[in-house]
């Protein structure tokens, strides 16, 4: 199993609109390095639920539950989705400035390529983020 975190800006689609739906495409990634990201991520794999712009904080996981396929939004045809299942709520949302604090993530993509909308997280950082956000991490 790989980890990973996705950016959303909550006006637009938000962790209680993910609930509600439960399963739903993440449709509308238009750079390269994001969708090679998602290209690489498989059945099962889990993913940090992150709230952009004004929040900037982990709030969820999701599962991914279908594999890289075209985006129906791309009128060119360059760009792909990937489905997600909501799996439940981050018990204490960590924020981007608490990230930023904890000395064994300085190395993370999310402080490294800030503007990357989608990016792959490393175990151990998964763990920590997980204890952290007071959530399981499987």
């Amino acid at each position: 199993m790989a980890y990973w975190l996705m950016k959303t800006e909550p006006g637009s689609w938000s962790w209680d609109d993910q609930v509600a739906k439960g399963v739903e495409h993440w449709d509308g990634v238009r750079n390269y390095q994001a969708s090679n990201n998602m290209k690489a991520m498989k059945l099962g794999d889990r993913v940090f639920f992150y709230h952009s712009v004004k929040e900037k904080k982990i709030v969820g996981i999701v599962e991914v539950c279908k594999e890289y396929y075209p985006d129906h939004t791309d009128a060119k045809g360059r760009f792909g989705m990937v489905d997600v299942k909501a799996l439940y709520p981050m018990d204490t949302p960590v924020s981007l400035d608490d990230i930023k604090k904890t000395d064994a993530l300085q190395e993370m993509v999310l402080l490294k390529q800030s503007r990357l909308s989608v990016m792959p997280i490393k175990p151990e950082e998964w763990k920590i983020i997980c204890q952290m956000g007071k959530t399981r991490p499987e």
